[in-house]
């Protein structure tokens, strides 16, 4: 265990604030590159509403390809908000501190280029209201509110919603201390922004309560959001999609892709933001074990679900298994997609001094949503390849630049949205690490040094 590192509550406040109160010369050279890189992302996006899906190279039988994978993607990593801090809040974990905003923040980004996603692969986006929100139920014709693709958007909409407030409860006290700390237009926006906070006895019992019930609440929608997008595929009736095992398999692995993302992230934090008296060898080490038993229980559910289709010798489900094994190129992207999210990192985190090393940690957690998301993909293509009862490849299917250019745009919109937030609001909590720093003071009783605060 690292030794800790005593910091007054002037330090943190410099340190937690220097970011958002000094713009340095990379930020705008970041930015900048990843505007760039949004910007022609939402020009396909532009030229795609003009002249239809068959732009990014759908056709039948394939209408669902990249967008979608990168709708169920994105859900995934959006579970590492509820995950590190909901869970870890209420179970009182002491290393959560650095690391709940970091994880809350990438769930909102994540949520919102999620719900762009199936309104950019609607197509006619004009009209998506209505085919997206059930407002006439009355006529009986579709929209069908019984249908899971009318479920996600209500399940998707209210969790961005409670995790918008469940960072911003959160964020006041922060807010209150950057006001103090702050001039001009920045001092204003606090001002507005932290409800007249000043710390008095009510307003933390008030803003305390806030937290824990906005945790508990929370955690049925972090359990039914991926629950009802697993849904989407398994009341389809399309090869190796329909299976009963979809529900809990996509729930762990939205887990092992989001906090390996929060992994990342925090290494980033580290790394360009000099928040190492912070952000710990000791808070990797503890991530890293998380991502063993999560990783360990994802790849159970993976097995079940492949030894399921195996076992019901359904023609269709046994050719999309072929075609995952044998077939030119899902083959390759199977293997690539087991060794990155399971059988390279998952070794690698068993040792300690992998779990306690910063750049091993961002190599790991970067393999594994590399693999997620190709596994995302061999979900979604290879099924829709194969009709039922045939044991044979009747359609095709090619990826296009575009299709790749809104990928590599989505995850620059997540980078962006994040880096501005980290830049006008403290991404540390400041006064969970104030708290932490009480929690950790000792006296002297007799020969002894005990707590100086008992924690009911």
């Amino acid at each position: 265990m690292q030794e800790r590192v005593r910091l007054t509550s002037r330090q943190i406040n410099h340190d937690l604030l220097n970011f958002v109160l000094v713009t340095p010369l990379w930020f705008w050279v970041v930015a900048a590159v990843l505007g760039v890189v949004v910007g022609i992302a939402a020009i396909v996006v532009a030229i795609l509403v003009i002249f239809g899906l068959g732009f990014l190279g759908l056709d039948h039988p394939v209408f669902w390809a990249f967008l979608i994978t990168n709708f169920v993607f994105w859900v995934g990593i959006s579970h590492a908000g509820v995950m590190i801090s909901a869970i870890l809040r209420l179970t009182q974990a002491e290393w959560r501190r650095p690391v709940t905003r970091a994880a809350e923040v990438l769930t909102i980004f994540s949520l919102a280029t999620a719900a762009l996603m199936p309104l950019i692969h609607t197509g006619r986006q004009w009209r998506a209201l209505y085919w997206i929100f059930p407002y006439d139920i009355f006529r009986g014709i579709w929209p069908n509110v019984r249908s899971a693709l009318i479920w996600d958007p209500s399940a998707i909409f209210t969790y961005l919603t409670s995790s918008s407030l469940f960072v911003y409860v959160a964020l006041v006290p922060d807010l209150a201390v950057a006001r103090d700390h702050s001039t001009g237009w920045r001092r204003s926006l606090y001002s507005v922004l932290a409800l007249g906070f000043n710390g008095n006895k009510r307003q933390w019992r008030l803003q305390a309560i806030a937290g824990i019930l906005l945790s508990a609440l929370i955690l049925p929608i972090f359990v039914s959001v991926h629950t009802i997008v697993s849904w989407d595929f398994a009341s389809a009736i399309v090869p190796a999609w329909h299976s009963t095992i979809f529900a809990p398999y996509f729930v762990i692995g939205a887990v092992h892709s989001g906090v390996s993302a929060v992994v990342t992230v925090m290494v980033l934090l580290r790394r360009f933001l000099h928040f190492e008296k912070y952000i710990t060898p000791d808070h990797f080490d503890a991530l890293g074990r998380l991502l063993v038993a999560v990783g360990t229980t994802w790849f159970f559910f993976f097995v079940i679900d492949f030894v399921f289709a195996a076992y019901s010798q359904d023609t269709a489900d046994l050719a999309v298994l072929n075609a995952r094994t044998f077939v030119w190129p899902f083959n390759l992207l199977s293997i690539i997609f087991l060794l990155a999210a399971y059988f390279i990192p998952v070794p690698m985190w068993l040792f300690r001094g992998v779990r306690r090393s910063p750049m091993l940690m961002l190599v790991t957690t970067l393999l594994v949503n590399l693999g997620m998301w190709l596994e995302r993909f061999l979900i979604i293509v290879p099924g829709l390849l194969y009709k039922e009862k045939d044991s044979f490849m009747w359609g095709s299917y090619t990826p296009t630049i575009s299709e790749y250019a809104i990928v590599i745009g989505s995850v620059a919109f997540v980078a962006l949205g994040f880096l501005i937030f980290a830049k006008l609001f403290p991404i540390i909590p400041i006064y969970d690490m104030k708290e932490g720093q009480t929690l950790q003071d000792e006296i002297a009783v007799g020969r002894r040094e005990v707590p100086a605060i008992i924690k009911d």
